[in-house]
């Protein structure tokens, strides 16, 4: 299944739905998120036959879970970059926060902030909590997951630069992209086998197996619910491969005009174009 967030174009009412044959079936019609209902997918895949309420084209697409609490995301994850920007292999996951605000889904502008010019892309597998757990195991983290997405983590490079924090180059709002759906583990397969691809106006910036990377998904999951409540709708976002705008010469920076893809095999392409904050 593939579920995404939208905005109907009737009434303006945020809601969620399955893509099917073209279209979305709607079913926020209980006026709960996606993410009060990723325990209930079994009973969800169930829909999947009902004629579809819209048009794909027609809609507005939100960020996949418009409201997570926690968007947790991983630095220097891929062993290609790690190398490119002069770094040695983390020992552990170098994990930092993102916020709600942060974020857009499919099709909405990414904005670069009027206090910089260094807005950088960044295409990443996004993970999905399914469900509300703590110290999972390697073996059960395919258990907890309740699918995955394209995400492109934004940041503003001198601002993440400050400090050894990254926290203000990540969170400027509408830096990152998040969409545009989520892909259901039985749909998107092995995960691993996957390959990650970052376009800048139709140019390949970066590529990548996923199997690059230096802590796989089950690690990741068992690390982070160590030391904190995961919960439904949480929002792990793996890390980037080599090719980043900021560790070419010249460096790459985003601007205005531009569009970004995130295009990841098993599991769709997440398109953004770049505007200017106003």
């Amino acid at each position: 299944m593939k579920l995404i967030s939208f905005i109907r174009p009737n009434d303006g009412r945020a809601t969620f739905g399955i893509v099917s044959d073209g279209g979305v079936i709607d079913l926020g019609a209980g006026l709960r998120g996606l993410k009060r209902v990723l325990g209930e997918l079994t009973d969800l895949a169930g829909m999947t036959g009902r004629k579809p309420d819209w048009r794909l084209e027609e809609l507005t697409l939100l960020p996949v879970i418009p409201d997570p609490d926690k968007i947790l995301c991983v630095g220097l994850n891929y062993r290609a970059h790690a190398q490119e920007t002069g770094n040695p292999l983390p020992e552990k996951p170098m994990i930092f926060a993102r916020f709600a605000n942060s974020q857009v889904g499919h099709g909405q502008p990414l904005l670069r902030p009027a206090a910089s010019a260094k807005l950088d892309f960044e295409g990443e597998l996004a993970v999905v909590i399914g469900r509300r757990c703590r110290n999972v195991t390697r073996a059960e983290a395919a258990s907890v997951i309740a699918g995955y997405a394209c995400y492109n983590d934004g940041s503003v490079r001198d601002f993440q630069r400050h400090s050894t924090q990254y926290t203000p180059g990540k969170n400027f709002p509408a830096t990152g992209g998040f969409g545009p759906w989520l892909v259901t583990l039985d749909e998107a397969g092995d995960i691993r086998q996957a390959t990650l691809t970052t376009r800048l106006n139709g140019t390949a910036v970066q590529h990548s197996r996923l199997d690059d990377m230096i802590f796989d998904v089950p690690a990741l999951i068992e690390y982070c619910s160590t030391w904190t409540e995961l919960a439904p709708g949480d929002v792990l976002s793996t890390g980037t491969p080599s090719g980043v705008g900021a560790a070419r010469k010249p460096p790459l920076w985003l601007k205005p005009g531009d569009v970004v893809e995130v295009d990841i095999s098993c599991v769709g392409v997440l398109r953004n174009p770049v505007a200017a904050e106003s």
